[in-house]
């Protein structure tokens, strides 16, 4: 029993680490997780309940057959739950900046033979993700990563149906954290209005709606 203790402790103590350091890193220069730290990313924190992907999902209100974007879905940790809530008559669109992240989320797709996710090799602002497409989307610690952030704030709003959710997740052990204060601020300016907010001031979950 100790030992196993031992164990998850220290992969603890890593993950902060690598996060701290990253954080550093983070503040010269924009840069998007690491596809060799998937693992990582694809851990349930066990400090913010928020940020789980049932949870998020839950929050979201995601039903059988809508569409839903994940934008920035990494190796998939809510890519993968998200096709299944939408069963086959429903659809994901996952979209990610690098080719090992997706191609992770790729495999996990095949071994729960799931073939209702359309994968999407991109950066934001380069309009491959269409218009009044989706019902749902979700920027699950992502939007710290963007440079152009009212850009891709911009795509998100068109690439939404009126009506529409757009879910935003940040946690403070995230090193591009973002306050409530500024992601509303840049959902807000391209036409988004806040529809509930779950969570704490340090680790939440902000969803928007289209008009």
């Amino acid at each position: 029993m100790y030992t196993y203790f031992a164990f998850g402790l220290g992969i603890l103590l890593l993950a902060i680490l690598i996060a701290l350091i990253w954080r550093l890193v983070s503040h010269r220069r924009e840069l998007p997780c690491p596809v060799w730290l998937h693992w990582m990313v694809e851990m349930e924190n066990p400090f913010t309940r928020v940020s789980r992907a049932a949870v998020i999902i839950e929050h979201l209100d995601l039903q059988p057959g809508m569409k839903a974007l994940d934008f920035g879905c990494g190796p998939g940790r809510v890519t993968i739950p998200m096709a299944e809530r939408v069963g086959s008559q429903g659809q994901v669109t996952a979209v990610d900046l690098q080719d090992g992240m997706i191609q992770r989320a790729q495999e996990k797709a095949r071994a729960k033979n799931l073939d209702n996710i359309h994968f999407v090799q991109a950066a934001a602002g380069q309009g491959k993700i269409g218009k009044n497409q989706f019902d749902r989307a979700v920027l699950v610690t992502v939007l710290g990563e963007i440079p152009n952030q009212k850009s891709a704030m911009q795509e998100l709003f068109d690439s939404i149906r009126p009506g529409g959710i757009l879910s935003v997740t940040e946690i403070i052990f995230d090193p591009h954290f973002q306050s409530r204060n500024s992601v509303t601020q840049v959902a807000q300016s391209v036409g988004f209005c806040e529809k509930a907010f779950f969570g704490s001031q340090l680790a939440y979950t902000l969803n928007f709606e289209k008009p």
